[in-house]
């Protein structure tokens, strides 16, 4: 059995992380039965990062990495139909995601006080008093280094946004009106996409990256069928 090792679900999603959410939509795209293990914190993780999964025994940590595996083992039921060109593409919207809308979707959360102000609640409100003040202030000052350190964080509030805004606009004019991002069929990148245009559009948190996507009606419908594809077909 795969256990795949996640935080808990926040904002009304199956992960408020989009790396974490991509992994368990891969797994419910591929048909791999899988059994949710959630974490508080991912101080135990093998990376110090989640996710990771367990497959009797073999863990592999990261997303991609996990994924990447899961494909060796089980079979590639989601990209084999991909010529090298398409496949080519596939990753570089994947890139677009996971290292520069990333950090982007990043700031909104932790640097940007709206944001804070939701993501603090969101994951730190269960805490004891003590370690609720205290937490918070840690984590944030490690989201800043991070940052920093990326290049994101260098630049000015309207800079960032306007980068991210860019980001949602090519992904929703790649999209067009095709039931996926590959086309008509369902792909890898789709299990990206989901996860990150999901934890932009579905989360209470009011940002100038938020309110871009919104202003792209296809997103919504993409999350929507994505949604029901493969969270609510055959639930409850």
């Amino acid at each position: 059995m795969i256990r795949l090792y996640q935080f808990l679900p926040a904002f009304g999603l199956p992960n408020a992380s989009p790396f974490c959410m991509k992994l368990e939509t891969y797994l419910r795209m591929a048909g791999l039965p899988y059994e949710n293990v959630y974490l508080a914190t991912p101080l135990k993780a093998p990376k110090g990062k989640l996710p990771y999964i367990d497959d009797d025994g073999c863990t592999v940590a990261d997303s991609g990495l996990a994924i990447d595996y899961l494909k060796g083992k089980y079979g590639d039921f989601l990209d084999a139909w991909m010529s090298p060109q398409e496949a080519a593409v596939a990753l570089a919207w994947r890139r677009l995601m996971e290292e520069n809308l990333y950090w982007v979707l990043l700031y909104s959360r932790w640097i940007d006080e709206p944001g804070w102000s939701a993501t603090r609640a969101a994951f730190f409100g269960g805490l004891p008093p003590l370690v609720r003040d205290l937490a918070p202030r840690y984590v944030r000052s490690i989201m800043k280094k991070e940052l920093w350190g990326h290049g994101m964080g260098r630049h000015r509030r309207g800079d960032i946004y306007e980068i991210g805004r860019r980001d949602i606009a090519a992904v929703a004019g790649f999209l067009g009106e095709k039931s996926y991002l590959m086309g008509e069929r369902p792909s890898t990148l789709d299990a990206t996409a989901y996860a990150f245009v999901a934890n932009i559009l579905w989360v209470p948190q009011e940002s100038p990256l938020q309110g871009a996507a919104k202003g792209h009606p296809n997103l919504e419908a993409y999350c929507r069928r994505m949604r029901e594809n493969y969270y609510t077909a055959g639930e409850g």
